[in-house]
């Protein structure tokens, strides 16, 4: 719970009233290996908070081919979000590529701090900011930088990961083939 609190209070301060609320609606959730956090189709009740390993969000196309769209490292929230907000069917799956450890909590007890703890409700706004802000450079990224530059950031945002997972999830990330993706870093290595 040491990670929880911390990442709450480096995104927006909250009260120890407040924190004390919070920690007795979390619980523990194992994830093996390949297991899915939520998959396509599903309804989301619960957001998760990565404490241990790698999960992929990603989508798949009607021919099966697969677009990963995000990795979330340890101390990240994880959650279907836009089917937690509509209560319409989840599109992204979320996928354990290492064995993970997580804290869980159902969204309806969310939705009941922001309505009863303003600095609870201030955190989750301000975390929906960063994710805002997040996801429109990766799609600035995606669509103005080439290749190479695209995988520069990807190793700057995720240091380590390139050891930790298959390089074709790596390529699928940046919207490259995996061959693509070895031309560039046999490129980048004789520079």
């Amino acid at each position: 719970m040491t990670e929880l609190y911390n990442y709450l209070n480096s995104v927006s301060p909250i009260k120890d009233e407040t924190w004390n609320k919070v920690k007795e609606m979390f619980t523990e959730k194992t994830l093996k290996k390949g297991d899915y956090f939520i998959k396509d189709g599903e309804t989301a009740k619960q957001i998760g908070f990565l404490t241990n390993g790698i999960i992929r969000a990603f989508y798949r196309n009607n021919e099966g081919t697969e677009y990963n769209k995000h990795f979330f490292l340890a101390n990240n929230f994880v959650a279907g979000y836009s089917s937690l907000i509509t209560n319409e069917p989840n599109k992204i799956n979320q996928q354990a590529l290492t064995d993970c450890q997580l804290l869980i909590i159902n969204y309806t007890d969310v939705v009941s701090l922001y309505e009863n703890y303003q600095d609870f409700e201030r955190f989750g706004r301000k975390l929906a900011e960063l994710f805002f802000v997040h996801k429109e450079e990766r799609e600035v990224d995606l669509v103005m930088l080439d290749a190479d530059k695209r995988y520069l950031i990807f190793q700057q945002n995720f240091p380590c990961l390139e050891q930790m997972i298959p390089q074709y999830h790596i390529a699928s990330y940046l919207g490259i083939t995996p061959t693509q993706l070895s031309r560039i870093r046999r490129n980048l290595a004789k520079k």
